[in-house]
């Protein structure tokens, strides 16, 4: 990710410059991938109403710009808060775009099956299936419906539209068979 710091009326101070790249850690380390260009600009203002800074951060994201702007006295809080605005709204992001990636849930794109929970891994948020001809099919936590991950158990049965994965097959979703 390419970062540019850009101050107007005054010199970037070093504890902002560190502030700034552990900003930029976090974004890495969360949306990896997502963000190809930084943008912050710190201007140093006169308006009395509105603080001694204005605040600019502006992610380059593919095919879209994502832009935070605060005002305040104090650089760095400015640049928490700015940066936690633009996580929030890259996560957002990519929420909205997976929701327009998903296909229509019917017969003609999945098998739809019934299984037998046979493993599940909370913590790293998948599990896996066991059909009744023995086969076993994966499942991640975005797949369950009306149910989340703390909800089910190891022998829980369980209905899901099966489909080919990279790896083999997955469930697109999965929701537990009433008890």
């Amino acid at each position: 990710m390419e970062v540019q710091v850009e101050a107007r009326n005054l010199e970037v101070r070093k504890a902002w410059q560190d502030k700034i790249s552990d900003e930029k850690k976090k974004l890495i380390r969360h949306h990896a991938g997502l963000v190809h260009r930084l943008r912050v600009i710190i201007e140093g203002t006169t308006h009395h109403k509105g603080g001694g800074y204005e605040l600019s951060v502006v992610a380059s994201v593919p095919n879209d710009t994502v832009v935070v702007k605060r005002k305040g006295e104090a650089v760095k809080s400015l640049l928490g808060d700015a940066f936690d605005t633009l996580g929030l709204q890259l996560k957002e992001l990519q929420r909205k775009r997976r929701q327009s990636l998903k296909v229509p849930q019917n017969e003609a794109y999945f098998s739809n099956g019934t299984g037998v929970i046979k493993s599940l891994f909370p913590y790293e948020s998948y599990g896996f299936i066991a059909k009744p001809d023995g086969q076993e099919v994966y499942f991640h936590e975005n797949s369950l419906k009306d149910i989340k991950m703390e909800g089910l158990a190891e022998g829980d049965e369980v209905k899901f539209g099966e489909a080919e994965g990279d790896k083999g097959p997955c469930a697109a979703w999965v929701k537990i068979v009433a008890k």
